[in-house]
C-alpha cells in the first residue's frame, strides 16, 4: 500500500532553528539583496562581495554537515532560506542552490582529501563552481552526452563541450559529467573536478538571458584537459547516479526558490492595488482583482506546503522523488502564472522595465525549465505513481 499523505513525521530540529534562519534569509534579502536586484539584473554582474557576506551568514551549505563548514541544518531549513532569497533576488537564491548541491556532491561523495582541498573554500565562496552536465544534444536526456575521459597512464584526458552552465564565465572548479565507459550508457559515466584554468579550458560567450540575468551561464570547452586520478569524484562509472542523488535536493531548491519569486509578486501587486486610484477608488475595490489576488495567495500557500511536505520527507529519510518532482512542477507552474498576473495588476506600467514585477515575470520562466523541465517532472511523477 502507498503509505498515507499524511504520514509524515515532523522535522527533526527545533521549531526555533526554522524561525532563526528564516529571519537570517529574510532580513538579508530585504536589506542586502533587494535593494539592488534592479541593478544587477540590468548589469547581468556577479555580485562577488554579496556572496561573501551570505557565506558569513553561513547561507551556504545549508545541509552539509558542520564538521565540513556547512550549517549542518535539514532540507526545510535549505526550502526556508531558498524562497527568502528568491523573495530578494532570484539570482542570488540561485546561487545558494548551486553552492549547496556541490557542497552536497563533495560532503556525500568526496574523498577526505577532496573535501579538505575544496569544501571550505566552496563554501566561503572563495572558489566559484559549476555544476557541468548539459550538452548541445544532452539536456533532459542526460545519458545523450558526448564529452570523454579518456585514460591517459595515471590519469585521464578530458575532451568535449558543456553549454548554458552556471557560473561558466567566472567559475573556478567544474563538476564535470563524462564517458568514462562509452559502450555502458548512462552506467559509464563519471565526474570529474576540473580546474578551470587549466590549459585546455576555454570558455564560451557569456549567453544573454531573459531573466535571472545576474546567474551568469555560458559554455566550457575541454580540449585534452590533464586529470590526476584524484580528479575522480566518487567511484568510477557511477557518476550518473551520482549526479541524479542530488536532483531531488535541487528540486526542492528550485520549488523554493519559485515561491518566493510568486510570493514577491504578490506583495507587489498587493501594495499596487491599494494605492493606485481608477474611477475614484482604489483597484483592489474592484471583485475581479481581487479575485485573482485571492488565487495568487491560494496556489502560493499551496506551493509552499508541497515545498515544505517535501522536504520533511527526505528529511525522515523517505522515498522523496515524487514529492519533489511535484513540488518543483506545481510551484514553478504557479510562479509563471502569477507573476502574469501581478503584471496584470499593475497594467501598463508592470510592462515597462524598471518596475520589480516585469522583473520578476521573466525570472519565474526559467523555473519551469531547470533542473528538469516541467514535463519531464511530470513523466517523473507519472511513473512514481505507476511504480507505487
Amino acid at each position: 500500500m502507498m503509505q498515507p499523505a499524511y504520514a509524515i513525521p515532523f522535522p527533526r530540529l527545533d521549531a526555533g532553528i526554522y524561525s532563526q534562519i528564516g529571519d537570517t534569509a529574510r532580513r538579508f534579502a530585504e536589506t542586502r539583496v533587494r535593494p539592488i536586484a534592479q541593478e544587477l539584473d540590468e548589469t547581468e554582474s556577479f555580485p562577488a562581495a554579496l556572496y561573501g557576506e551570505m557565506a558569513g551568514l553561513g547561507l551556504f551549505g545549508i545541509t552539509v554537515p558542520a564538521e565540513y563548514g556547512g550549517a549542518g541544518l535539514d532540507a526545510l531549513s535549505y526550502a526556508i532560506v531558498m524562497e527568502e532569497l528568491a523573495r530578494g533576488y532570484a539570482s542570488v537564491a540561485d546561487q545558494c542552490g548551486l553552492v549547496e548541491l556541490i557542497g552536497t556532491l563533495l560532503s556525500v561523495h568526496g574523498s577526505e582529501a577532496q573535501r579538505a582541498r575544496y569544501l571550505a573554500d566552496v563554501l566561503a565562496t572563495r572558489k566559484r563552481v559549476s555544476y557541468c552536465i548539459t550538452e548541445a544534444d544532452a539536456g533532459s536526456d542526460v545519458s545523450g552526452i558526448r564529452t570523454t575521459a579518456i585514460r591517459d597512464g595515471a590519469g585521464w584526458r578530458l575532451t568535449g563541450s558543456k553549454i548554458w552552465i552556471h557560473n561558466a564565465p567566472v567559475a573556478d572548479l567544474g563538476f564535470v559529467l563524462a564517458r568514462t565507459d562509452p559502450a555502458a550508457g548512462h552506467r559509464g559515466m563519471s565526474i570529474f573536478i576540473v580546474d578551470l584554468h587549466a590549459a585546455g579550458v576555454s570558455r564560451g560567450k557569456k549567453e544573454h538571458k531573459m531573466g535571472q540575468r545576474a546567474s551568469q551561464v555560458g559554455a566550457l570547452h575541454f580540449d585534452g584537459v590533464a586529470l590526476g586520478e584524484e580528479a575522480l569524484l566518487g567511484a568510477l562509472n557511477r557518476g550518473f547516479h551520482i549526479m541524479m542523488s542530488v536532483l531531488d535536493k535541487g528540486r526542492i531548491g528550485i520549488g523554493a526558490l519559485a515561491v518566493g519569486i510568486a510570493q514577491a509578486g504578490l506583495e507587489a501587486a498587493l501594495d499596487y492595488a491599494k494605492t493606485r486610484r481608477q474611477f475614484g477608488r482604489a483597484i483592489s475595490e474592484n471583485q475581479g482583482l481581487q479575485w485573482m489576488l485571492a488565487d495568487m495567495q491560494k496556489d502560493i500557500t499551496a506551493a509552499r506546503s508541497l515545498v515544505q511536505r517535501a522536504a520533511m520527507v527526505m528529511d525522515a529519510g523517505g522515498a522523496a522523488t515524487m514529492d519533489c518532482s511535484i513540488a518543483k512542477c506545481f510551484a514553478a507552474d504557479a510562479a509563471v502564472q502569477h507573476t502574469a498576473n501581478a503584471v496584470q495588476v499593475f497594467g501598463g506600467s508592470g510592462y515597462i522595465r524598471g518596475f520589480e514585477v516585469e522583473r520578476l515575470y521573466r525570472d519565474a520562466k526559467i523555473t519551469q525549465i531547470y533542473e528538469g523541465t516541467n514535463q519531464i517532472q511530470r513523466g517523473i511523477i507519472a511513473r512514481e505513481l505507476l511504480k507505487a
